[in-house]
């Protein structure tokens, strides 16, 4: 069986919402956006972001700035605010030492997840990334795995992992996918959705049990 393992981004292999919550407070003194716009900012980006999000900002509270400016900012600070902690990039590099081909299939826009992964120092340890703006399609598409499969060289046919943090998107998307799978507990389970693999506290958790794996 193929040595590969598919990541989840946010919540997984970053602290997504702090560093939401760092970026917001920044944008919002930039910007000296009233305390309603921020409070609608903040409940507009609680689980993704897009250059959608500021044109209507724009709208609802008459701004002067353009939404592609500041999306901009927004994507600036958000790369700048999004740490992996050093352990998860240590266990990163022991899989890759022990022959792991390793991939992050995330949902969000490609030029935001792209900047957090260069900004962490996450993609210099991933063989390949899959992004769901690349295709406008969204995990659990079997597609995005397909993606992330062709760009770490490697097939789903073979078998392999999938870590994440969401139990229909990470969990539900790699069972479809054929890939065995390790969820970070955190959210609520959905009734009717078969279960994980394995259920951990932490993603560095997950990394022990693929370097404790035989073949």
């Amino acid at each position: 069986m193929s040595r590969f393992a598919f990541f989840d981004l946010d919540g997984t292999l970053v602290d997504r919402q702090s560093a939401l919550s760092d970026a917001l407070t920044s944008l919002c003194r930039s910007r000296v956006l009233c305390p309603d716009a921020e409070r609608w900012l903040r409940a507009e980006l609680a689980d993704r972001a897009t250059v959608n999000n500021f044109a209507r900002l724009r709208d609802a509270f008459g701004l002067e700035a353009s939404a592609a400016d500041l999306w901009q900012e927004y994507v600036d600070l958000m790369s700048a605010a999004v740490t992996c902690r050093p352990e998860v990039l240590e266990g990163l590099v022991r899989l890759r030492a022990a022959a792991w081909t390793i991939g992050i299939i995330t949902n969000g826009a490609g030029d935001i997840q792209r900047a957090k992964l260069a900004g962490t120092g996450l993609a210099s340890l991933a063989d390949g990334v899959a992004v769901s703006g690349d295709l406008e399609i969204r995990k659990p598409d079997l597609r995005l795995f397909e993606l992330a499969a062709f760009r770490c060289g490697v097939s789903l046919a073979d078998g392999g992992w999938m870590i994440g943090d969401n139990p229909a998107g990470d969990i539900g998307g790699g069972h479809q996918a054929g890939l065995r799978t390790i969820w970070l507990r955190g959210r609520p389970w959905p009734d009717g959705l078969p279960a994980a693999h394995h259920v951990v506290d932490d993603v560095t958790d997950a990394i022990t049990i693929l370097l404790n794996e035989t073949e």
